[in-house]
């Protein structure tokens, strides 16, 4: 049960490190990212070697939101060093950043909608 508990505790503070990496060092430090990048989850492994972080991109078209990602999946060295630095731990995980289109579809239904009660006022 502690393990458990340890590893949601990581993962969360995971999540908010790297989305504060990228949102600060990682865009001074690189022109390519532009939009909104969220980390929507982050899943630690309990030998805490690996973690998955799904990245979710709002940028104007998908070709920015594609290079965005991009740029975050060349630089998960950068992030993993700065990650090493702010939580201070013995051991930082290995990143594997996915794809989290959640967000986009959600934009999409809203918009779809808003779209639907326009044609019915008219």
């Amino acid at each position: 049960m502690g393990k458990h508990i340890r590893g949601e505790r990581l993962s969360a503070e995971y999540q908010r490190v790297v989305s504060e990496i990228i949102a600060t060092k990682l865009k001074d430090r690189v022109g390519g990212l532009s939009g909104l990048v969220s980390i929507t989850k982050a899943d630690v492994s309990p030998d805490l070697k690996n973690a998955k972080l799904y990245v979710s991109v709002l940028a104007k078209d998908d070709q920015t939101a594609k290079a965005t990602f991009s740029v975050i999946v060349e630089h998960a060295g950068f992030i993993r060093h700065e990650l090493a630095q702010t939580m201070r731990s013995r051991t930082v995980p290995e990143l594997h950043f996915l794809w989290d289109d959640t967000m986009e579809y959600g934009d999409k239904i809203d918009r779809l909608i808003k779209k639907l009660h326009e044609g019915e006022e008219n």
